[in-house]
């Protein structure tokens, strides 16, 4: 292994220093002059929307005596090179075949986004969130609710290549609703690719 990291190196090494020699044209040619320059302006180049924005999201599955299959597709819009925001929707379906008597639900809501860089690797997350949940599925009297939240965390992102990146970021509710189905102060991890962030 430690060989072959030293080759590596080294190749990498040789090969920038290649591409670092190559030769310019450095002859003048002389152009006949046949029109006067004006005094132009630069043109300012016009910024696409589509370089702006950017989507991603997460997959939860799980299968077995608990079956969970979630989907939370996120779109979002970089409104300067630090401050990010967007939307994600969330649907999660559940059967749980644990216990004696069997059930099937569905959760499901959206939340708005806003993230802040402070390098371009590390940024803040702020995120209001509202999802509805089925409560007391066991019994007769079970009852649908919306419980808020409001995630705040901080991230870790890497390119990977053009205009997609690994990132990786954990988030807290601070609301701590009475009717939120997590424990308190329960840490939400996230590790997934998006693309444009």
């Amino acid at each position: 292994m430690k060989k072959l990291l030293i080759t590596l190196t080294i190749l990498l090494f040789t090969a920038s220093i290649s591409l670092s020699q190559v030769e310019s044209d450095t002859t003048e040619v002389a152009q006949p002059q046949t029109e006067k320059v004006k005094n132009e302006k630069p043109k300012k180049e016009k910024k696409s929307t589509g370089n702006k924005i950017f989507f991603g999201g997460s997959v939860g599955l799980s299968f077995g005596n608990y079956t969970r299959i979630a989907l939370y597709p996120q779109l979002g819009y970089r409104f300067t090179p630090k401050l990010s925001g967007g939307v994600e929707v969330g649907y999660e379906y559940i059967k749980d075949n644990r216990y004696t008597s069997n059930y099937e639900t569905y959760n499901y809501g959206a939340s708005i986004f806003g993230r802040y860089r402070l390098i371009p690797q590390l940024y803040f997350h702020v995120e209001p969130a509202f999802y509805n949940y089925e409560f007391n599925y066991w019994s007769e009297n079970s009852y649908r609710e919306w419980v808020s939240f409001l995630f705040l965390g901080a991230g870790f992102s890497q390119q990977l290549a053009a205009g997609t990146y690994l990132y990786a970021q954990v988030k807290f509710d601070v609301l701590q609703n009475s009717n939120s189905p997590y424990s308190d102060w329960a840490p939400f991890w996230n590790v997934g690719v998006s693309v444009g962030f």
